[in-house]
């Protein structure tokens, strides 16, 4: 499916998703799309890896999570965050280390304080290698941590090759 973007939401600076300083991370960007769903984009290394050269679970359910639980900021006009209450991920074939990965994140249900959402992690081969669903609790940032933006380089990082459109 062919999805037209139309954001990209921030980086920080030691997240293990989508902090562009932690020498361990998976250095992700997040775009958003004009359906309201979010498409995460990395290339896992080999700190990644549970067996040799696949992707290890735990990481494929973090993308899964940050992806889902990001989504709601394209529902609201104001700052709301998920925080993680429960996620349930299955793992459908091996993830290889060897291309850019891919995540679509949707929200599926949204009631007062929290919301729903489920996700798919893409191969570079167009396969689904694991799907997630998972419950959220609303939040704004500064009562889940005392997070400065400053400090952490909480910004949009773009590029000449921040896509318009992206191909899932």
């Amino acid at each position: 499916m062919k999805y037209k973007i139309t954001g990209k939401q921030p980086n920080s600076k030691m997240c293990l998703v989508c902090g562009m300083k932690n020498p361990f991370g998976l250095k992700t960007f997040f775009y958003e799309t004009e359906t309201k769903e979010l498409i995460a984009v990395f290339k896992p290394c080999e700190e990644h890896q549970s067996y040799p050269n696949r992707l290890h679970g735990g990481i494929a359910t973090a993308i899964l999570d940050e992806t889902i639980g990001r989504a709601i900021l394209m529902h609201h006009s104001e700052e709301v965050w998920g925080v993680t209450i429960e996620i349930k991920t299955r793992f459908k074939r091996p993830m290889p280390l060897d291309g850019e990965i891919r995540v679509i994140g949707r929200i599926t249900k949204e009631v007062n304080r929290f919301f729903e959402g489920a996700g798919e992690l893409i191969l570079s081969n167009g396969e689904v290698a694991a799907t997630a669903e998972g419950k959220y609790m609303k939040l704004q940032l500064d009562q889940i941590a005392d997070f400065d933006r400053e400090e952490n380089e909480w910004r949009v990082i773009h590029s000449d090759d921040d896509p318009e459109n992206m191909e899932i």
